[in-house]
């Protein structure tokens, strides 16, 4: 049974007559120990997909049309507030970019990492756990930094007080939506070795939302790439970089430096997202893709499944491969 299962999701902004849809027909599962990461650009529906798994997205102006959200075979969508609070935090928790902003500027960071001892284990709520979550996050002289505010912590710092903070509900499931967005490449590379230090000795799974396949080798057993609200391409993260099959899924590795390369610019996708609202007829990525024929304008693709635990939403994935 998976930890996480998403079902057919669908969820829009705005009214009946006037609504934008951000995510669509979206089915993806995350299993006990496992590491997804979900890929694409700003503007993809990620995030929003990220914070329906707990039904964070308020209503309104959001309505979910359809679909499930399972966590532990149960649907967090027909959840009442009070069975909301046990999930929020106690089975699914969250990290997010930007930890400066998160974190609250007027309290000890060890205050507030003992309010989320005392609201999801009250009796674990002391110094002494204060302690051991930050030496678990690696912040060093963790007796004395617990009386520290954010301001005197560097960016790296105060994103290993929000995984702490995280953790101290001990969660099953850690959604990580870009957690390394706001850092330099050296403290990115941490993070990521935190989160994967972590999920080792504590058995939770991790969802990774990220706009950078290049960090998606280093943690990931799968990976889903989003496109205007929809998944394109789900794969093993292995096989997925050494030959991904979406065109989009290509351009995204076109784009990413290369050390070493003698090519004067970067590789670019033309054109841009498409916003909500305003998507394209057919297949959404036709009018940036390089492979699109006559009928990708018309018909639209089904995510389908292309080779065993390889899905794609392409009629012609196989132009060009080898």
């Amino acid at each position: 049974m998976a930890l996480l299962e998403i079902k057919n999701l669908t969820l829009e902004f705005g009214s009946s007559r006037s609504s934008m849809r951000a995510v669509d027909d979206l089915s993806l599962e995350v299993q006990a120990g496992e590491t997804v990461c979900m890929v694409g650009e700003s503007g993809c529906g990620k995030s929003v997909t990220a914070l329906s798994i707990a039904k964070l997205v308020p209503t309104p102006p959001a309505r979910y049309l359809s679909g499930q959200i399972l966590v532990e075979n149960r649907d967090v969508l027909k959840m009442t507030k009070a069975e909301l609070r046990t999930i929020r935090g106690g089975v699914v928790s969250y990290v997010f970019q930007e930890p400066g902003a998160s974190l609250n500027p007027v309290f000890r960071i060890g205050f507030q990492i003992k309010e989320s001892l005392e609201l999801h284990r009250p009796a674990a709520a002391t110094d002494a756990e204060v302690v051991r979550l930050l030496k678990l996050v690696g912040i060093p002289a963790a007796e004395s930094r617990i009386r520290d505010y954010p301001h005197q912590l560097s960016g790296g710092m105060q994103q290993r007080v929000m995984i702490a903070m995280a953790l101290a509900s001990e969660p099953k499931l850690l959604v990580a939506d870009e957690p390394t967005t706001a850092l330099d490449v050296t403290i990115q590379a941490q993070i990521l070795d935190l989160l994967r230090d972590l999920k080792k000795r504590l058995g939770m799974s991790i969802l990774l939302i990220t706009h950078n396949l290049g960090i998606v080798a280093d943690i990931a057993d799968r990976v889903a790439v989003m496109y205007a609200g929809q998944i394109v391409e789900l794969a093993p993260a292995h096989a997925l970089l050494r030959r991904p099959l979406h065109p989009y899924t290509q351009a995204l590795m076109r784009s990413i430096p290369k050390l070493g390369s003698d090519e004067a610019r970067l590789t670019t996708i033309p054109g841009h997202v498409p916003q909500l609202g305003a998507f394209p007829s057919g297949c959404r990525f036709h009018p940036r893709c390089s492979k699109a024929q006559m009928d990708c304008s018309e018909n639209s693709s089904a995510l389908i499944e292309v080779e065993t635990g390889r899905w794609v939403r392409c009629v012609y994935w196989r132009e060009g491969q080898g």
